[in-house]
């Protein structure tokens, strides 16, 4: 039976065009999005202008994405849906580390650096130590994971932000655990620091009265054979931005202790334990032939 388009079944008379041999899973996806995107239009009562400022806002949304920058993803970021997203495919037990966003700036293959060593080269901000182990859901020590770990200099600038002006892998390296599970390594104490509003994402938040700071923070990458990945921060407490990242990606259980030393070799210290999660092989029934 033809289905032809009317306000009240736009939705039915859209996902009817959707052919028996599509992709189910795409199909359902979309069905899905064709529901939800009727519905705020009927519920908005969205008017025509309104419908064209959307239009010319996603046009420049996307001349604003290169090799270097994804204004799309830090749309994503700015309403929430990047978090939501990775806390739906990060699921994990109470007690384990977890994960927050992953962040435009990481830099693949950052030199793996001896223990202990120093990852700030250009003399900048306040030295902190940071330092705890990679365990297991029991407590146990983890052997040979991989910490890669990044952050923004006391400008509040990573390195990429400024190849001419920052040396390169600065405030970067990669950390390898021994038997212990221990690591440790001297960075800065991180600096809060704005997204880039320069674009269609930042105009948006100035009309909406919103910030576009992060508190400061800095990132993890921990891997280990048999484990799930974990993509994380650990967040300063006291940063006057905690309650409103303008990306939502804090997390009570990321904002780690910052102490200050008077008779250390760093400014401060910042202790934290990373506990991963095991990856988990379903066996396959015996009546299974791949």
């Amino acid at each position: 039976m033809d289905v032809y388009f009317t306000e009240e079944g736009s939705v039915e008379a859209v996902n009817a065009r959707t052919a028996s041999e599509a992709n189910p899973r795409l199909a359902e996806v979309m069905a899905c999005l064709v529901k939800h995107l009727h519905a705020f239009a009927k519920e908005t009562q969205l008017t025509q202008e309104e419908w064209e400022v959307g239009i010319d806002f996603l046009t420049r949304t996307g001349k604003m994405c290169s090799g270097e920058r994804q204004e799309f993803i830090l749309l994503s970021d700015t309403l929430g849906f990047s978090m939501l997203v990775d806390a739906i495919n990060n699921r994990r037990p109470e007690g384990a580390t977890e994960n927050t966003v992953f962040g435009p700036f990481h830099v693949p293959n950052a030199p793996i650096r001896e223990m202990g060593a120093t990852i700030s080269l250009d003399g900048k901000g306040e030295t902190c130590l940071f330092e705890g182990r990679v365990i297991d859901l029991e407590g146990n020590p983890i052997a040979g994971a991989r910490i890669d770990v990044w952050s923004d200099n006391a400008d509040g600038y990573y390195d990429v932000q400024q190849p001419d002006i920052q040396p390169r892998w600065n405030n970067r390296g990669i950390f390898v655990t021994g038997s212990d599970g221990r690591y440790s390594f001297v960075g800065i104490k991180p600096v809060s620091y704005p997204i880039p509003d320069d674009g269609p994402v930042g105009k948006m938040l100035a009309q909406l009265g919103r910030h576009p700071f992060r508190p400061a923070h800095m990132h993890y990458l921990v891997t280990a054979p048999g484990f799930q990945k974990v993509v994380t921060h650990t967040f300063v407490g006291d940063d006057s931005y905690l309650s409103s990242d303008t990306v939502f990606g804090v997390k009570s259980s990321l904002i780690a202790p910052f102490e200050r030393l008077t008779n250390g070799y760093t400014a401060w210290r910042s202790p934290f334990d990373f506990v991963l999660v095991p990856i988990v092989i379903e066996k396959a029934s015996p009546d299974f032939k791949p």
